[in-house]
């Protein structure tokens, strides 16, 4: 199989820098997944914006979201979950900005799939996320 396809979420708002700097090292890693910028380019009416997410994450193996300390304000974030959920795409979370196992999560992303920014661990539930969901 190919490398995965990943759908980053993040608090647009607070972690935009985090993202940037996840996939550019992303792409020298050795971690086994390809990041495409499935952002949406505009600004878009609400139900675009859903319609349009949704689509993108169940084009994608897997979602990783990277966990800020502000995350619990990211209601796009929750919704990018609740996506992933309802088309069967796993997702854990990467902690980003200073936040920790004390850091709040958003809804639906659980604290024992939620781990630090270290590559190793990354790839490591990469390949355990790719035994679930829609990959299997």
């Amino acid at each position: 199989m190919n490398n995965p396809r990943a759908f980053i979420s993040f608090d647009f708002d607070h972690n935009s820098s985090e993202k940037i700097m996840f996939a550019g090292q992303a792409k020298n890693s050795k971690t086994p997944f390809n990041v495409d910028d499935w952002s949406s380019k505009s600004s878009l009416p609400q139900s675009q914006w859903e319609k349009l997410i949704e689509e993108k994450i169940n084009k994608c193996n897997l979602v990783i979201v990277l966990v800020g300390k502000n995350i619990a304000s990211a209601t796009g974030v929750v919704k990018e979950i609740s996506f992933a959920n309802k088309c069967d795409v796993p997702v854990f979370g990467v902690y980003v900005d200073g936040a920790g196992g004390l850091s709040t999560l958003p809804s639906g992303l659980p604290r024992n799939r939620t781990i630090s920014w270290d590559w190793e661990k990354i790839a490591s539930a990469i390949k355990q996320v790719m035994k679930e969901g829609k990959n299997k």
